[in-house]
C-alpha cells in the first residue's frame, strides 16, 4: 500500500478511537488526567499507536486480541499489551525499537504524588502480563512486526474514582469495543485471530469471527497461555522455533 495512503487510513482509525467516551473508562488517545499525565500525553499516545500500526499493516501475520487496556500498560503507552518500560528501554526483553522503531516517550508524570511506587516514578509503569505475551510470541520465533496486539475493548475500564485500577468491561462496553476491532481488520485485511482470555473469545465468537481462544496469562495462566499460543501458531504455520 502507498505509504501516504496507509498513514492517512491509520490516522483516521486512531482519530475514530478518540471519539469514545464513557463513565469509568479512560480513553488513552482522548482523555487527560492531570494527576498522572504529562503535557501532550494524548498526542504522544496517538503518535505511538500510529507508528506501531504503520510498521505492521503490511507485515503482520497474526492478530492477538486481549480484553481491555490496563492501567500499567496501554493506558500510558497507547499500545495494547505494551508497557512504559518497554517504550523507555527499561525492560529486560522488549525495546522501543521493537515496538515502534524509534525511542518511545513517557506519558506518566514522574513527579506525580499519586503514583505510589518509586520504581514506577523512576522507570515508568510495568505490566507483567505484557511481558508474558511479548516473551511468548518472540520465543515462538516471530519478528516484532509479525504480530499486532490489540484489545477487544481498546480503552481502560476502571473502578469509579479509582483511576489506577482495572475492571472487567461490561457487555455493552465489549459490544462497543468490537467496532474498533472490525475497523482494524478492515485496515489489515483478513488474518488469523488469537483471542487472549474468555471475554475476548466470547465477544469475537458472538460476532461471527473465527478465532482461537487462549487462556489469559494472568492469575497463574502463563504456562497454559504459552502452550496454547505455540499450538495456535503451529496450526497456522507460524511457529518458527
Amino acid at each position: 500500500m502507498n505509504y501516504f495512503k496507509q498513514m492517512h487510513k491509520i490516522k483516521l482509525f486512531v482519530q475514530s478511537l478518540t471519539t469514545y467516551h464513557s463513565a469509568d473508562v479512560f480513553n488513552p488517545w482522548a482523555d487527560f488526567d492531570p494527576d498522572y499525565d504529562v503535557a501532550y500525553a494524548r498526542s504522544i499516545r496517538k503518535a505511538q499507536l500510529e507508528r506501531y500500526l504503520s510498521r505492521r499493516l503490511d507485515n503482520a501475520r497474526i492478530l492477538l486480541v486481549a480484553e481491555a487496556c490496563g492501567y500499567q500498560g496501554g493506558r500510558f503507552t497507547g499500545i495494547a499489551m505494551t508497557c512504559e518500560r518497554m517504550m523507555l528501554n527499561q525492560h529486560p526483553l522488549v525495546t522501543s525499537k521493537m515496538v515502534i522503531g524509534a525511542p518511545g516517550r513517557r506519558t506518566s508524570r514522574s513527579s506525580s504524588p499519586f503514583i505510589p511506587k518509586m520504581t514506577q516514578r523512576l522507570k515508568g509503569f510495568n505490566e507483567p502480563t505484557d511481558t508474558v505475551v511479548w516473551k511468548a510470541v518472540l520465543d515462538a520465533g516471530l519478528d516484532p512486526n509479525d504480530f499486532i496486539l490489540w484489545n477487544i475493548f481498546p480503552f481502560h475500564p476502571h473502578h469509579s474514582n479509582q483511576m489506577m485500577t482495572n475492571r472487567t468491561p461490561t457487555p455493552d462496553e465489549l459490544k462497543n469495543g468490537l467496532m474498533y476491532t472490525r475497523r482494524l481488520l478492515e485496515l489489515t485485511g483478513p488474518m488469523p485471530i488469537l483471542a487472549v482470555g474468555r471475554k475476548s473469545a466470547e465477544t469475537l465468537q458472538s460476532a461471527g469471527y473465527a478465532s482461537i481462544p487462549l487462556r489469559h496469562p494472568a492469575n497463574g495462566g502463563t504456562t497454559l497461555f504459552r502452550e496454547g499460543l505455540f499450538d495456535a501458531l503451529q496450526q497456522h504455520g507460524l511457529y518458527l522455533r
